[in-house]
């Protein structure tokens, strides 16, 4: 039986182990890895990842820890979001004239490019996972 201890800490996490489980059914090109990581602690644990090839499945891996992360930062600090959104909608009251068509495009296209950007972010970061 396998020990859930590393005998090595590290200074940071590592990939210890990625190995292709199967190809993507569903979805042409994609493949399914497990991937073993290596805690600070010496921990270790295995978790999916979704790509292309190894590369693109390990660079999405490390995407969706960043955004878990920021995630969870953001849930905290709503009043934040709140306020960059009055900025958004704001600031272009402060730069260009109000009778203008343009006034609208600033303010609603500041959001619309936002929100787009959010969408676009979130499918290339659970494309594959679905499909295999």
């Amino acid at each position: 039986m396998k020990s859930n201890k590393h005998k090595h800490k590290f200074n940071r996490r590592r990939a210890l182990e990625c190995r292709l489980v199967e190809k993507s059914k569903n979805n042409p090109g994609y493949l399914k890895y497990m991937v073993t990581i290596g805690e600070k602690d010496g921990t270790k644990h295995t978790q999916p990842a979704y790509g292309k090839d190894m590369q693109d499945a390990l660079s999405r891996l490390i995407n969706i820890e960043r955004t878990v992360k920021v995630e969870r930062k953001l849930e905290n600090n709503t009043g934040m979001i709140f306020l960059i959104w009055l900025v958004l909608m704001g600031a272009p009251s402060i730069w260009i004239e109000h009778h203008t068509p343009w006034f609208l495009v600033y303010t609603m296209g500041s959001i619309l490019l936002i929100m787009i950007a959010a969408v676009g972010w979130y499918n290339y970061i659970k494309k594959g996972e679905e499909h295999v």
